[in-house]
């Protein structure tokens, strides 16, 4: 399994590049801590609850980039059979449609195909996440008043990125004998957004 994912999830096919934890900085230590938690096969549910004395902004900024990186390379890894032929609209099924708004270029709700919204989620998610008035990188530096309405945001899309892989592309993640990893991501994902309420549950009705 872990040669098939090696080939599967090549990280030159990441859709955008990978947000990187800077050596020494608290943020890197606690990235270690949640991927080694993550690596010894604990459960889920535990894995993702804070550590003791730790700041929970800090813990959620981690856990954001993180996964932004791991939903970045699962997408980057099947968007080729996501096209504008196959997908004209970004939808999870029938019943759901998502619309773009990023109140600068789009500034209502605007109907995009599944690879245009990925491209402006991606770009829109780096963008924010580069910021340093968003994501305070230097110690000692606050984070926003606003910060956990952004990470919700953030969250947000990116489970409809799940929503449309599994509704419209799971029999290409099953003939690239990568579904373990993608549920087991999927889970990781679920756990923590459950655990700090950080997505509303009507979100989380198409799956």
């Amino acid at each position: 399994m872990a040669l098939c994912l090696k080939q599967v999830f090549n990280k030159d096919k990441t859709f955008r590049p990978r947000k990187k934890f800077e050596p020494g900085t608290q943020r890197f230590e606690l990235y270690k801590k949640a991927q080694a938690s993550l690596k010894s096969g604990l459960d889920l549910k535990a894995v993702v609850q804070l550590p003791p004395g730790e700041s929970i902004n800090d813990w959620i900024a981690v856990h954001v980039v993180d996964f932004f990186n791991r939903i970045n390379l699962i997408y980057g890894t099947m968007s080729e059979y996501c096209t504008e032929r196959s997908c004209p609209i970004m939808s999870g099924g029938l019943k759901y449609e998502y619309r773009w708004q990023d109140d600068s270029k789009y500034k209502k709700p605007t109907k995009l195909s599944a690879p245009q919204y990925m491209c402006m989620l991606m770009d829109w998610i780096e963008m924010l996440i580069n910021n340093e008035d968003v994501f305070p990188t230097r110690i000692g530096v606050p984070f926003p008043k606003q910060f956990q309405q952004v990470c919700t945001k953030i969250l947000t899309r990116l489970f409809r990125v799940f929503v449309h892989v599994y509704i419209h592309h799971f029999d290409s993640i099953i003939n690239m004998g990568a579904e373990a990893h993608v549920n087991t991501c999927y889970k990781h994902f679920y756990y923590f957004i459950r655990e700090f309420s950080l997505i509303d549950h009507r979100e989380l009705e198409p799956l």
